[in-house]
């Protein structure tokens, strides 16, 4: 009789034990995202979470993953670590989510993960090019965007070399972004025996950047690493142009946004910077791209942008694994998905990624892209090790 209770027993527990997976469902699955909607990045984070609706709306239509339809839940954190904190908070213990999708922001990031993962919830593609979205490795970490680092390190020599620069400079934000851009430049240089010639900082939020453009100016400068993100790599290519100097300007994934061409004009032609997913123009030749993009006019009345495809297909991978963890999704099933992950390049050129039980960034790669006549062009296959 004993053995026959302990054998009916489990059998009760079975079904228990697979409805104690937070945000998992007959026929839902819940996931958050953590957006700034009212700071300084709110224009971003209102883009990702067009793309992430419109992913989820698809997906919807069709009748979900696994007969699954996706709950998605987003809250303002302000771009603020500490509204991070309650935000995920509210999303992790009321709102019950299985993992959080597409976290803007490298701060709230590092303040929310403690979080998530004390209740075993995954933290899934943020959207921040920062190392620590995968280093130290923790199994609940998924990251999608070569870092800063690589970014920098793969393209700064190979263009250097093209353009034949004698003297190599950079700006950068005096914070953690800019130090990152910083060592990829070092680190990359060093491989073809280049020195930076001159580094200059400012603070985050200044305007003025006259100073910095004048000792590089000085300097000789050819060619200029930016460490820069949307205001300052305009404020200081404008600078420089007023005052002649005219280097070739390299910038990040976090200057690769068609807010450079819009707010800076004619003298951001020419501009260089590293990305991982085409802007998709309304106008693009590439016919599965621009019918993406009139969709997403349609469906919100504005145009794409690059942030708008980071929050699609962080939505569309994401259920991508969902759909390989089986119809017993749990958050176990889930890893062990991810952890034989391949994820095919797509409409928008991003790199194709792998994943693996040691392995939490997909992809390294970046490749070029360039300001050209007032709109960005891929001029560069991918770089990576």
């Amino acid at each position: 009789m004993k053995r026959t209770f302990v054998a009916l027993a489990l059998a009760l527990s079975a079904p228990l034990a697979f409805a104690q997976t937070q945000g998992v469902t007959k026929d839902k699955i819940t996931v958050g995202s953590l957006l700034d909607l009212s700071g300084p990045l709110a224009g971003f984070g209102k883009q990702l979470r067009n793309g992430m609706i419109l992913r989820a709306e698809e997906l919807n239509e069709q009748g979900g993953v696994n007969g699954r339809k996706l709950d998605l839940v987003i809250e303002d954190d302000g771009y603020d670590p500490r509204k991070a904190v309650l935000g995920a908070q509210k999303l992790v213990n009321q709102d019950k989510i299985f993992a959080m999708v597409g976290h803007l922001g490298t701060a709230p990031n590092m303040a929310a993960m403690p979080i998530q993962f004390e209740k075993n919830v995954i933290n899934y593609f943020p959207i921040t090019a920062a190392r620590e979205m995968y280093e130290p490795f923790h199994r609940l970490k998924y990251a999608f965007a070569a870092t800063y680092y690589d970014q920098i390190r793969h393209a700064a020599p190979q263009l250097v070399k093209e353009k034949g620069a004698k003297k190599v400079c950079t700006v950068y934000q005096d914070d953690e972004f800019g130090l990152e851009v910083l060592r990829g430049a070092e680190a990359g240089l060093k491989t073809i025996g280049v020195d930076l010639a001159e580094k200059t900082t400012y603070k985050r939020g200044a305007t003025d950047f006259s100073s910095q453009v004048a000792r590089m100016k000085a300097a000789g400068c050819d060619f200029v690493v930016l460490g820069t993100v949307i205001r300052e790599t305009i404020g200081v290519i404008g600078e420089s142009r007023k005052t002649g100097f005219n280097p070739t300007f390299l910038g990040s994934s976090a200057a690769y946004t068609e807010l450079i061409h819009k707010l800076g004009g004619k003298a951001m032609d020419g501009l260089y910077a590293t990305m991982t997913v085409q802007i998709p123009y309304l106008d693009d030749a590439d016919q599965p791209l621009r019918f993406w993009a009139n969709k997403y006019k349609t469906r919100f009345n504005e145009d794409p942008s690059v942030f708008s495809v980071y929050g699609y297909l962080a939505v569309d991978t994401f259920i991508r694994a969902v759909g390989k963890a089986g119809p017993s999704l749990t958050t176990d099933s889930f890893v062990k998905a991810m952890d034989t992950m391949t994820i095919p390049r797509d409409i928008f050129g991003s790199a194709e990624m792998t994943f693996g039980p040691k392995k939490r960034l997909g992809s390294n790669a970046a490749r070029l892209s360039q300001i050209q006549d007032g709109r960005w062009k891929v001029i560069s296959a991918y770089y990576q090790d």
